[in-house]
């Protein structure tokens, strides 16, 4: 079975609880960025066994979070030795916002995936984007390239739409695909 990783940073808990509906749906492990951009014991070696790695950042002023920006700049480490190459890897962003500049956030993890030689994986899911469509529909706020939740700036992460955590989910089911066929 693939080995799956969703590393993040959450500022507020809105991303972890983005960052758990990925991982439920991919049958993958978390894997944190604590409050000073650093990785828990293991984590490097968890993310060099890993098969897929999916990025997670809340979108702070239009791109990675600071903390997940030290993770990334950290990661020449493993850039340097190819541990990353081939790997599939995947992003996922959230801000208070309805648009909040997420696909600046998405370009970036992008981008370091890119660096890393990886395999990008799309969101893969039609928008909602029709005049019958609900807040609470997957894909309602019409992501390609990653998966994107909004969240109120004064409300926890219990109010986050189940539309936005159901696309994370269905998201998270589309890595798991996408890594096993490459497994073959």
């Amino acid at each position: 079975m693939a080995e799956i990783v969703v590393v993040f940073h959450s500022g507020y808990g809105h991303t972890q609880r983005m960052a758990q509906a990925v991982a439920a749906g991919a049958g993958a492990s978390l894997l944190a960025i604590d409050p000073e951009g650093n990785l828990p014991a293991g984590g490097w070696e968890q993310l060099a066994a890993a098969d897929a790695i999916v990025f997670g950042s809340p979108t702070y002023m239009g791109s990675v979070s600071w903390q997940f920006k030290k993770f990334a700049d950290a990661s020449s480490k493993p850039w340097y030795a190819q541990q990353w190459k081939d790997k599939i890897a995947a992003g996922f962003t959230n801000s208070a916002g309805m648009s909040g500049d997420k696909q600046g956030t998405l370009t970036t993890l992008f981008t370091l995936a890119m660096q890393h030689g990886m395999i990008w994986v799309s969101q893969g899911l039609m928008p909602s984007n029709t005049r019958g469509a609900r807040r609470d529909d997957t894909n309602y706020l019409v992501s390609y390239s990653g998966a994107i939740a909004q969240s109120p700036s004064d409300a926890g992460a219990d109010a986050m739409s189940p539309g936005d955590l159901e696309t994370a989910r269905l998201f998270g089911e589309r890595v798991a695909a996408i890594t096993a066929r490459f497994q073959r």
